[in-house]
């Protein structure tokens, strides 16, 4: 747990010091009243007690209950800026780090983990640090403190009290454990519980329409049970020995008023000294009972800590060189690629697609085409074989230097939950308005967005949901056109649409891919007839290659998927009704 804490220290090592310093201050402050008491309880105890020393030393004692007062509002302001400022600084690197990931990283972890880690995690950390810390730093120096001053008093009766502390602690390092072993386990149900909501609300409109709402839909209400059980767990399994340490302080500070009397029948220990024990002894206890309830804290706190810190150092995708290519033509170099296990999806493929041409991707589902768009992306590596954008390596390029290289119009279209315009934009931030309203303009996109009533500064809705599919594709080849990248990657933008909406995102797309260099995945065959070459695809492998009416005339498989398409183009539903 302290290397973890360590870790999270260098996001702010220096307000974590400044904040430190103030918390020492402060315990130091909470303790010193009780000794300056005992200063007035011996005076009290002489033949003639000095009111002069009595009355100074209770102003000393009101002077240091004024400083107290600002430092502990120093502490508290301290450790609140530290721990929001390293929050702060946590967020913005998990951000940065997952966005340097490699597309395999998502792929093995469930994207609402994830989201768990950056949202619910960090705020856990900074909830129970700038809490709990303040007050284990408060105990730990108050308790240095006292027991160096009782020591002094009298070791006998110190070493007494003491030895409960001595017991307590692997007490509260196993009630630690325990909270760390079933903090992990409620983590991991909260987050199934988080991502069978997430389901239940993205997946409503079939819930509703099979009669699975409410207490029918079973993953949901297991998820929340599991969570349920776990958060119970958490709660109550360390609760008896928190408890049983409290009952520890009890009885060694009873062994230490019944040795204080023996003493004191002995003549070995004063009025004064006995005094001061009852009064400070007890207290002695005081910090040590916040740290009890405290400290198993940080290891639930540490569970996330672990999460964060993992995140923070997983491999990241190979960064390359700062290389750019002069020229766009792509080329696949006998290159196989798996997921994430050994079944290849691409299996020792080779091809080449000139710059300035066409080169369309079809084949059964499952044979490849969406992986090779991912690869020319850089959002995988290839294990095998080299891909090249003019005849450098992906992998000697930065992945960003990729990424400016190409744009991608896709049948799943993701848009943010903010306006055409600002959605338009993230195509090139700097554009000015008149070059956003022009890509607007020939994707097709103002034909809609002129009869809404704010525009292009109309909100889409999280996702797009306020659009219909044929809308969010013409947005989406908009940032595209806005982009202007020299690589356009097409995953059959119109594969589920509408004829009406088809005829505008085709217009769309003829200026999209204008001197381009243009890789298409096809699904709809007669979209593909004028490529300059198409790569047929079946298991992972490169079937066959050539123009149209080559492939036809090889009447191969793509002979075949045209033939089945043409058959299933006159296809229609019909149903014979018989007239009573």
């Amino acid at each position: 747990m302290i290397k973890n804490i360590l870790y999270a220290f260098r996001y702010d090592s220096s307000g974590i010091r400044r904040a430190l310093f103030w918390e020492w201050l402060h315990g130091s402050l909470i303790a010193a009243p009780s000794g300056i008491l005992l200063v007035i309880l011996w005076e009290l105890f002489r033949d003639t007690p000095d009111q002069t020393t009595i009355w100074t030393t209770l102003a000393v004692m009101g002077g240091l209950f004024l400083v107290q007062l600002y430092v502990a509002r120093k502490a508290m302001f301290s450790s609140n800026q530290a721990t929001f400022e390293m929050s702060r600084r946590l967020r913005l690197a998990l951000g940065n780090k997952l966005q340097r990931l490699s597309l395999g990283y998502y792929k093995k972890r469930d994207p609402g983990d994830l989201a768990s880690v950056v949202l619910q995690d960090v705020a856990n950390f900074e909830n129970i640090f700038g809490h709990s810390v303040a007050n284990i730093a408060n105990a730990v120096f108050g308790t240095l403190v006292l027991s160096l001053f009782l020591l002094w008093l009298d070791w006998r009766l110190a070493v007494t009290l003491l030895l409960a502390i001595v017991i307590a602690v692997p007490l509260i390092q196993l009630s630690k454990r325990l909270v760390e072993k079933y903090g992990k386990q409620q983590i991991v149900a909260r987050n199934a519980t988080g991502a069978r909501f997430l389901e239940y609300v993205q997946g409503i409109r079939h819930i509703k329409s099979y009669g699975m709402t409410g207490e029918r839909f079973h993953s949901l209400e297991q998820a929340l049970a599991s969570l349920r059980r776990e958060s119970i767990k958490t709660e109550a399994i360390p609760g008896p020995i928190v408890l049983t340490v409290g009952v520890l302080f009890e009885v060694f500070f009873v062994l230490m008023v019944w040795l204080a009397l023996f003493f004191l029948a002995d003549g070995n220990l004063t009025p004064p000294v006995l005094i001061a024990f009852l009064i400070v002894g007890y207290r002695l206890y005081e910090p040590m009972k916040i740290l009890m309830v405290e400290y198993p804290v940080l290891s639930y706190m540490n569970v996330s800590l672990s999460r964060m810190i993992e995140v923070l150092e997983a491999p990241e995708q190979e960064a390359g060189q700062n290389r750019r290519p002069t020229t766009y033509d792509i080329a696949f170099d006998q290159v196989s690629f798996s997921y994430v296990d050994d079944k290849l999806v691409l299996n020792d493929v080779s091809f080449q697609a000139p710059a300035g041409t066409m080169t369309a991707l079809v084949g059964p589902s499952g044979s490849g085409k969406t992986t090779i768009t991912s690869l020319i992306a850089r959002f995988w590596d290839a294990q095998q074989g080299t891909i090249s954008i003019g005849g450098i390596d992906v992998k000697d390029m930065a992945p960003a230097t990729v990424y400016s290289l190409i744009s991608e119009v896709f049948q799943e279209v993701y848009l943010f939950n903010d306006s055409i315009y600002h959605n338009i934009q993230v195509g090139n931030p700097q554009a000015s308005e008149a070059q956003i309203i022009a890509v607007a303009e020939k994707a097709q996109v103002l034909e809609f967005a002129e009869a809404l009533p704010q525009g292009l500064h109309t909100l889409v809705g999280e996702g797009g949901s306020k659009l219909s599919g044929g809308q969010k594709q013409r947005i989406s080849i908009a940032r595209a056109l806005l982009k202007d990248a020299p690589i356009v990657l097409l995953d059959e933008a119109t594969a589920s649409l509408d004829p009406e909406n088809e005829i505008y995102i085709q217009h769309a797309i003829e200026e999209l891919v204008k001197d381009k260099m243009v890789i298409v995945i096809a699904h709809k065959l007669a979209t593909i007839q004028l490529a300059d070459q198409i790569i047929v695809l079946n298991e992972g492998k490169v079937a066959e290659r050539g123009k149209h009416h080559e492939l036809l005339a090889y009447q191969g498989l793509y002979f075949r998927l045209w033939s089945t398409q043409q058959r299933a183009s006159g296809w229609k539903v019909e149903r014979n009704l018989k007239m009573a």
